[in-house]
């Protein structure tokens, strides 16, 4: 982890808060692949679209490894609601398909500043619900289904996991990794790791004064899930967290919020590796790690439904 650090340092790759939107998605789309594993090869990879709210199409890719009426992960790609699409989380989405046996639609919910919140969060929850109602459509099994996303997408998925507590929707799983959970930057991890660590503090911020409208929209829980009312019957919960990430504690704080409500979680901390970090499989073993063990939960939970 060490080595990738120095190497972008060396590459003096420029830090997404000194760009434009436009250009940090240019710049992330650029590298996304490049740690990556190998790209896994599946019987079915198809593009499609799942309506808004307001009628808007946003584009969905369906992976399967299989013809096979499969349970289903709906994933939401990080990125700071700013940058990030299906093609820059195309392999990560391939692998834990792979992985875990089961079909993964990947959702481009729209992105900010063009859509600040709460167009993120109502694109998710659109998502899920079309999914859950169509599932079938797609050939996959609507009764087992769960929800996932990394960073910013991490967020999307807990927040839909309450939303589909709310509206009795079944969920087998919410597979979090490193999700952004409080309403503000105040964590110990925030300061040790605000510089240095992949994702520095003035990102963190530059995302987020795109996204939000107003001070005010970080106290809201769809932003924050810490701040959610009552999490207690939400779907049981993996958490994989970046030991070196400014994400961290906050990751930490919403798996025992979900444990003092009674909810199931199971968290691991994968040590000496930075946000991000499950997309650099190629030279990072922790994350070849964290693809089998998120990939071991889905099984489990989907399993769970079965019986």
């Amino acid at each position: 982890m060490r080595d990738v650090l120095n190497r972008m340092a060396r590459a003096e790759r420029p830090a997404f808060h000194t760009l434009t939107p436009l250009q940090a998605r240019a710049a992330y789309e650029a590298g996304a692949d490049v740690l990556e594993i190998a790209r896994p090869a599946l019987a079915r990879v198809e593009d499609f679209s799942i309506p808004a709210r307001d009628g808007q199409a946003l584009p969905a890719r369906l992976y399967a490894p299989s013809d096979e009426r499969l349970p289903v992960l709906l994933y939401f790609h990080g990125g700071g609601f700013t940058i990030g699409s299906i093609e820059t989380h195309d392999v990560l989405c391939r692998q834990l398909s792979c992985l875990a046996g089961c079909a993964v639609v990947s959702v481009d919910y729209r992105l900010a500043p063009e859509h600040k919140f709460p167009t993120a969060a109502n694109d998710a929850w659109d998502a899920l619900r079309w999914l859950a109602a169509h599932a079938a459509s797609q050939g996959l099994d609507a009764s087992r289904l769960a929800v996932g996303g990394d960073s910013a997408g991490g967020t999307l998925a807990a927040m839909c996991a309450v939303l589909a507590r709310d509206a009795d929707l079944t969920l087998a799983l919410q597979l979090l990794f490193y999700p952004g959970c409080a309403a503000h930057q105040d964590t110990p991890s925030h300061h040790k790791f605000a510089s240095g660590f992949l994702i520095e503090e003035a990102d963190i911020s530059w995302f987020f004064e795109h996204y939000l409208r107003s001070p005010a929209d970080r106290d809201n829980w769809r932003f924050a899930p810490l701040n959610a009312p009552d999490v207690e019957g939400v779907a049981p919960a993996w958490l994989g967290l970046a030991e070196c990430d400014p994400l961290v504690d906050e990751g930490v704080m919403y798996g025992d919020k979900l444990r003092a409500a009674g909810v199931s979680v199971d968290l691991e901390i994968y040590h000496g590796v930075t946000h991000e970090f499950v997309k650099m499989g190629r030279v990072i073993p922790a994350a070849r790690q964290a693809h089998a063990d998120a990939a071991r939960a889905l099984r489990h939970a989907f399993e769970k439904l079965s019986t």
